[in-house]
């Protein structure tokens, strides 16, 4: 029984390995680049995820150049993919900052109050992926 597991584990592992080439059938190679794999959030917290009817929002950001976003908190898990610019995240909380540039994927805290500022010279384009208990919202504002 061991045997047949680890054929089957086997097997998998290489038909994943071929998966680019079997996703095109004109035999065009597809090319995947892996981005990020975490299980922790930028501040170092374990990724949680809502525990009831899980609701997927997307959406993009422009951020102009300069601008800075109010003071907020995500009770749910929040991810984005910076597409364009540079953006300098603080966690208010901790002082503690990260800066994402083009290319950077971003796990953001969950329940900690940060904001981020445009520090490039060009707009920040973000594709931004939250995961929520259906109908709820991922973004509160600090009063």
């Amino acid at each position: 029984m061991r045997k047949i597991l680890i054929s089957a584990l086997l097997a998998a592992a290489a038909l994943y390995a071929n998966c680019a080439l079997a996703l095109d059938s004109n035999s065009t190679p597809v090319v995947v680049t892996p981005l990020a794999s975490r299980t922790t959030t930028a501040s170092g917290q374990p990724i949680t995820l809502p525990q009831k009817n899980v609701q997927v929002l997307v959406s993009t950001y422009d951020i102009a150049v300069g601008a800075t976003l109010p003071v907020h908190r995500h009770p749910f898990p929040r991810y984005a993919y910076v597409e364009a610019g540079t953006l300098k995240v603080t966690n208010v909380e901790t002082g503690n900052s990260n800066t994402y540039k083009t290319g950077d994927f971003i796990i953001e805290m969950i329940g900690q109050w940060h904001q981020a500022t445009n520090i490039g010279d060009g707009p920040v384009k973000l594709l931004v992926i939250d995961q929520v208990e259906e109908g709820a919202k991922n973004t509160e504002l600090r009063q």
